[in-house]
């Protein structure tokens, strides 16, 4: 299931960022680089790296065109991984923490879902419309979710 809902998460991420193309929006593209400075710092926390991105990246789309691809393939990776396998790691205040990777896994689904919302919010309010990205959506679009 976690595949799955991954696999969501880029889908989502793409979406959004094709909604951030041209839309003057420049909080809602501040948030949408959070949301991939999060996932490459939890990646990076998962594989025991030092933190590659800072939490509130630049919002040069380009350069987050880019990272989400690189970032979803990590997940792939976690979702195979042993769910129940303890990650060691300090949090951006300098606090450590040990957490079962698997609610790693789901907090950074829900946290790139909460701020897709906010992202989502921010363009309605220029008269942008944002690409649905709901879950269900998503199933829906896949081929064993479609009606017969």
């Amino acid at each position: 299931m976690l595949n799955h809902i991954f696999d969501h998460q880029t889908w989502a991420d793409l979406r959004t960022l094709e909604s951030l193309r041209g839309a003057p929006a420049p909080k809602a593209l501040s948030l949408f680089a959070h949301i991939i400075g999060a996932e490459t710092i939890w990646a990076d926390r998962i594989d025991g790296r030092p933190q590659s991105m800072p939490v509130w990246p630049a919002a040069n789309l380009d350069v987050l065109a880019g990272a989400v691809p690189e970032v979803a393939q990590r997940y792939r990776g976690f979702c195979q991984a042993d769910q129940a396998r303890i990650v060691h790691y300090t949090n951006s205040d300098g606090h450590r923490f040990s957490t079962a990777l698997s609610d790693i896994l789901v907090h950074v689904a829900l946290h790139g879902a909460y701020h897709r919302g906010q992202v989502a919010l921010l363009l309605r309010g220029t008269d942008a419309e944002p690409a649905p990205t709901d879950y269900i959506e998503f199933v829906r679009g896949q081929p064993a979710a479609k009606n017969h």
